[in-house]
């Protein structure tokens, strides 16, 4: 077995390797593709890149893995094709992560930096040095993943009051975590500290924003130990500018090195260079635990924390990839369409589906549906997991063909039992052509295409309506590909549904005037893949 690992990590990894049997051979970017050659695995961190023309040089490699969270220096998809396992860290810096952030927090409510500055300077600040105490505070977490769990746990040490807004944490889990989720205005609107944890998406994308700002207590402090792009910075900086805020902690920023950020130099921002994971343990971490997953994988075939599709072969992929495929597009649509935080995932097969490894089909559901929140990359092999460590619960059925379909799958995502709330149901299908099809929302039917940028809208079936989208669509620039409509009767006024696939790179801002359309109930840019 040999064993090639690229970029430096922890020495206890290394020796995790040295197996009997086992050759482990460091290598530098200049003898990397002539070691690859016969190498079963490659263990990177973010310098190498693993490209495919990397991957197809190593004909008997089965796994790369990435001692750290993201996976952007590997294509996953030239892995995927050729069999390879790619394993990564998720959570191996995360008390790194929550420690920094406690640190920019304990900053900010004391004025450390300031009042550090004065004294080099020669000052005596004492009288206008007023701090104030989190004992008392609340917090307002904008996710709750392993590191917003791990802020909250320090939180609780320091008697502060814990908020969270996570459409994707089940209210169980947020009990077990004692944490009381909220919706993100009220978060804001009682928040003292408001700290960002959420994955960057296209939801999540500048949501700290002059309108959510506003919404936000006066005098409030902001922390960003996430990423830059979660923030619109001129709006921050004029928030802090004005004094509605009273102060902010950033460790990240929309670009870094932050040449021309807004934010650096005003007297009441602190700023760190994205360093709140650069921890000697958080090193040590991440490269002893991607030494055992290789090591476990390679051993015993234990697979944990892979990002990407199980080796399989050519003949299974070919066969199960178009119902995959299906799946995580429901996924995803109903993850991005529903208004609903989803505490129940359930997953109706028909047809030759009900017979065959629906527990791919369920994960891959799973996967399409965390995917649209989530930064670390979920795939039929650790959604389960993931799914689980966030509250959520899938129910399976069986049921018979309808609509003249073999095959159909339906995906609703429910909220908890004995909520007002309402879910969201979505049936496709598979057509000959391997295209993935939606057949019916929420019993309305219609079919589309499930790729590219849909706008998704519920309105009441009035004259004109359709006119009046096509228009404000045209004045924004913006062509439509396919346009399908349903209704649930032949009844003016009745509700109805409608998925628009639009050109390009579309706008956000284009959502505003659509909504403004008196018989439009809801309007949505939901974003699949294949587009």
């Amino acid at each position: 077995m040999k064993i090639i690992v690229a970029d430096m990590i922890s020495e206890r990894g290394v020796e995790l390797l040295r197996q009997p049997g086992w050759n482990v051979v460091l290598t530098t970017k200049d003898t990397l593709v002539g070691e690859l050659a016969d190498a079963d695995a490659l263990i990177v961190r973010s310098a190498t890149k693993v490209d495919a023309d990397l991957v197809e040089r190593a004909s008997r490699l089965r796994v790369v893995g990435r001692a750290g969270v993201g996976v952007d220096n590997i294509d996953l998809d030239a892995a995927t094709r050729r069999g390879v396992l790619v394993m990564s860290t998720p959570g191996g810096n995360a008390v790194s992560v929550a420690e920094h952030t406690f640190a920019l927090l304990l900053a900010l409510a004391r004025q450390v930096p300031r009042l550090d500055a004065a004294i080099r300077a020669g000052r005596w600040e004492k009288s206008s040095a007023a701090g104030t105490e989190l004992r008392g505070k609340t917090l307002g977490l904008i996710g709750l993943g392993r590191i917003g769990s791990e802020v909250a746990r320090r939180a609780r040490a320091f008697e502060m009051r814990v908020l969270a807004f996570d459409p994707y944490i089940s209210e169980a889990a947020a009990r077990e975590a004692e944490v009381e989720l909220a919706p993100l205005e009220r978060l804001l609107a009682e928040s003292d500290f408001v700290s960002l944890h959420a994955a960057l998406s296209p939801a999540t994308q500048n949501m700290i924003n002059s309108a959510t700002l506003a919404q936000m207590k006066r005098g409030a402090r902001l922390i960003n130990a996430a990423r830059g792009e979660l923030m619109e910075e001129a709006a921050l900086a004029g928030a802090l500018k004005s004094g509605h805020l009273a102060g902010a902690a950033v460790d990240v920023f929309v670009e870094e090195p932050p040449k021309n950020s807004p934010l650096v130099g005003l007297p009441n921002v602190i700023a760190t260079p994205h360093v709140a994971g650069s921890t000697e343990e958080a090193q040590e971490e991440v490269g002893t635990l991607i030494a055992q997953l290789v090591r476990d994988f390679l051993a015993d075939g234990i697979i944990r924390n892979a990002v990407n599709l199980p080796a399989l072969s050519a003949e299974q992929y070919r066969r199960v990839r178009p119902y995959l495929e299906l799946a995580e597009r429901l996924g995803s649509f109903v993850s991005q369409a529903a208004n609903t935080r989803p505490a129940r995932i359930r997953v109706r097969y028909a047809g030759e589906l009900a017979e065959a490894g629906t527990h791919l089909l369920k994960s891959a559901v799973l996967a399409g549906l965390l995917n649209a929140v989530l930064d670390e990359k979920v795939n039929v092999v650790n959604a389960a997991a993931v799914a689980a460590g966030r509250g959520l619960t899938v129910e399976e059925e069986t049921r018979r063909r309808e609509h003249g379909f073999p095959n159909t799958l339906e995906v609703a995502a429910l909220p908890e039992p004995g909520s007002r709330a309402e879910g969201l149901t979505a049936e496709g299908t598979v057509l000959h052509d391997t295209s993935p099809r939606i057949l019916q929302i929420d019993g309305i039917s219609l079919e589309a295409q499930l790729e590219g940028t849909i706008l998704y809208l519920r309105n009441r079936d009035l004259p004109g309506v359709i006119g009046q989208v096509g228009s404000v669509l045209g004045e924004q620039g913006v062509n439509i590909a396919t346009f399908a409509l349903g209704r649930r009767e032949a009844v003016r006024g009745a509700e109805a549904v409608a998925l628009i696939r639009l050109d390009g790179n579309v706008p956000e801002s284009i959502l505003a005037p659509i909504r403004k359309i008196a018989a439009v109930t809801q309007a949505k840019l939901l974003h699949l893949g294949g587009g």
